[in-house]
């Protein structure tokens, strides 16, 4: 193969574009999410004055979480934008290696005579025109090898940063949900629509075995309830939020690992995520019950419950009247330390990590609905 030919062949090797390639998504995603998490830690600072901390530290705790699953999934791409062109770097590092000797030779000062073709003045002019073409073609490609090399310095600079902007937001979520628990706890103003009585929810528990029959029964083990209007949510059926960030692992009626099917949807969510009330309701029920660990069982109008299993923590109390997006309680298990989550960033299932699971069913008229049905985000 002659030496034109070769050099044809270089460059139309290096022009080849790699599949879905954008080059500047990555970064952008990291560095978006390292604002997020900055906007969160203005907002603790804010969250103390705050007229309502309960409502505040409620948004600041889901803004920490928003802004670090962004981080992960920032950083997971960034990982994995860097090992893609470090593929594609080693895979042509013979091609790499000639166009940086052909540039050098081509660069050097040589005489002219070396352009001079044997057939006289026509072919060495078409020779220059060619040699001109080439070494045009050849900048362009020596360009897109340098913008690789400096996207991969950009890529390697922005895993070094994202520690302490991890650091940060691992230390503000932490403080955020202490601040809440805190919060919730001290909260005196909450608005009541029943009296609970602890004798006759006792005796509920434990006559019954199934969470249909509890929830038939929990009208009996309220005192003194009063008439109240909360906003219809039939209507925005399909419409309400999730009351949790997660990914559903299991639909209605699909066995577990025991071989137990529910009616109810199985969604993992990140340890110690926040649970909040997706609706205006009212808390009928808040404890441990049956198999599911601790409950919360909210009704949000009269035939209508929403049934969240699984919790760690649960806040309030039954009776309590809560706002839409009021929190509801916290995810078992810890967040991971910082060593982690860059390492979890840059495993082959990056993104999932450890997680928890949260039970949801919606009951109408006390059948058994399809969440997803009912929440955005709950489609598998």
């Amino acid at each position: 193969m002659n030496r034109g030919l070769r050099l044809a062949c270089l460059v139309v090797a290096l022009a080849l574009p790699l599949p879905g390639r954008t080059a500047t998504d990555p970064a952008r995603a990291a560095s978006d999410a390292a604002v997020e998490i900055e906007a969160a830690m203005q907002l603790l600072a804010e969250a103390e004055a705050a007229p309502d901390r309960v409502a505040a530290l409620t948004e600041t705790t889901r803004a920490f979480e928003t802004g670090l699953a962004a981080m992960r999934e920032g950083l997971r791409r960034v990982t994995a934008r860097e090992a893609e062109l470090d593929r594609e770097l080693q895979a042509r590092e013979g091609e790499i290696a000639q166009l940086l000797g052909t540039l050098q030779v081509m660069g050097g000062t040589g005489t002219p005579a070396v352009f001079l073709h044997p057939s006289g003045a026509v072919g060495t002019a078409r020779s220059a025109m060619i040699v001109a073409d080439v070494s045009r073609a050849l900048d362009a490609k020596a360009a897109g090898l340098r913008a690789r090399l400096e996207e991969v310095r950009v890529l390697r600079q922005l895993q070094q940063s994202a520690s302490a902007t991890l650091a940060d937001g691992l230390r503000g979520v932490q403080e955020a949900r202490t601040d809440l628990s805190q919060a919730v706890a001290d909260r005196t103003d909450l608005p009541r629509k029943f009296t609970e009585d602890p004798i006759k929810t006792a005796l509920l528990i434990a006559s019954t075995e199934t969470l249909g029959a509890f929830a038939s029964g929990l009208a009996g083990i309220a005192e003194d309830e009063r008439a109240l209007d909360l906003p219809p949510v039939r209507t925005r059926r399909g419409e309400i939020p999730s009351p949790v960030r997660g990914r559903v692992l299991r639909g209605p009626g699909e066995a577990d690992a025991a071989g137990i099917e529910r009616p109810g949807v199985v969604v993992a969510t990140r340890p110690r995520a926040l649970v909040t009330s997706p609706t205006a309701a009212t808390i009928r029920y808040r404890g441990p019950l049956l198999n599911l660990g601790n409950v919360m069982i909210l009704e949000p109008e009269p035939g209508i419950l929403f049934v969240f299993a699984g919790l760690d923590v649960v806040y309030g109390a039954s009776g309590d009247i809560l706002a839409a997006g009021a929190p509801i309680g916290l995810m078992a298990g810890q967040e991971g330390d910082l060593g982690a989550m860059l390492t979890e960033a840059g495993g082959e299932e990056a993104g999932t990590g450890r997680s928890e699971t949260l039970y949801i069913e919606v009951r109408q008229d006390n059948v058994p609905q399809d969440p997803a049905e009912w929440f955005r985000g709950l489609k598998e």
